[in-house]
């Protein structure tokens, strides 16, 4: 089989839009969870890189930018970036640094680049915390392969994955452990309720759960948090009542559930 390599300039009728057959319409994805993250200010390299990757079975985001990639990452964790070296503004380089400062080891990093510096640039980038480098032009075969090959290897604990929490975010979920709504975290945190489900989301997303309960089951778990609530206490009596017939007397076990704030009334 003949191998793609990324040497040629797509133009963009030559590529069919990613996730769609010929004619528009969509087609299902089986793409893991998170998305991929292509950095590149070149157009036709992110347009040739989407396609393939979509044709892989990976969800892609894009930034033309450091700048743009670090307020995609604000949003949204990606599962991997793919990052150009050499970008206008805020270079690869500083895009990584931040990207470690904020995820830790959880995110790969595989960088591209096109000069011939590659001793140098290779070593800056590695000790930066990359965890891979690609030459231009290359096999997009071989992109592919060493993606898989990095995700095989990186599948984050849930504590590190909790560890990717601001402190505002754990602050919220230390609040969610304790029982409180929505509202009531608005309230005590002098914050709006939108603000409030924009961490929630977050949270969730770097937690890599789908629901709050589960959300809280983790922070449990890791001990992110502390159990603030006493456990309900259990009463269990013995009475004697007549049967139905009459003929004799039947125990009868009842439950009484006694909550804190019961008691203390």
């Amino acid at each position: 089989m003949a191998r793609t390599v990324l040497a040629w300039a797509p133009t963009r009728r030559s590529l069919k839009r990613p996730g769609t057959r010929h004619g528009g319409t969509r087609v299902a994805s089986s793409s893991p969870r998170g998305t991929i993250l292509l950095v590149d200010d070149d157009p036709d390299i992110r347009l040739l890189l989407k396609t393939v990757l979509c044709n892989a079975g990976f969800a892609t985001n894009e930034a033309v930018s450091g700048e743009a990639a670090v307020e995609t990452m604000r949003r949204e964790q990606p599962l991997l970036v793919v990052l150009d070296v050499r970008l206008p503004g805020v270079s690869g380089y500083e895009v990584c640094r931040w990207l470690r400062e904020r995820f830790r080891d959880i995110v790969p990093i595989i960088f591209m680049s096109a000069e011939r510096k590659e001793s140098f640039d290779r070593a800056a980038g590695l000790m930066l915390g990359a965890d891979d480098y690609m030459m231009k032009p290359f096999s997009v075969d071989e992109l592919i392969a060493r993606i898989r090959g990095l995700l095989r290897r990186t599948v984050p604990s849930p504590r590190l994955l909790a560890e990717s929490l601001t402190a505002r975010e754990l602050e919220v979920l230390r609040l969610l452990a304790g029982g409180l709504t929505q509202a009531d975290i608005a309230n005590q945190l002098l914050i709006s309720g939108k603000t409030v489900g924009t961490h929630i989301e977050h949270i969730l997303m770097k937690l890599d759960v789908p629901s709050r309960a589960q959300a809280v089951a983790v922070a449990y778990r890791e001990n992110l948090v502390e159990p603030t609530v006493a456990m309900p206490t259990i009463t269990l009596t013995t009475a004697s009542r007549p049967s139905s017939f009459g003929a004799s007397l039947l125990p009868a076990a009842t439950l009484r559930m006694a909550s804190v704030a019961k008691a203390a009334r």
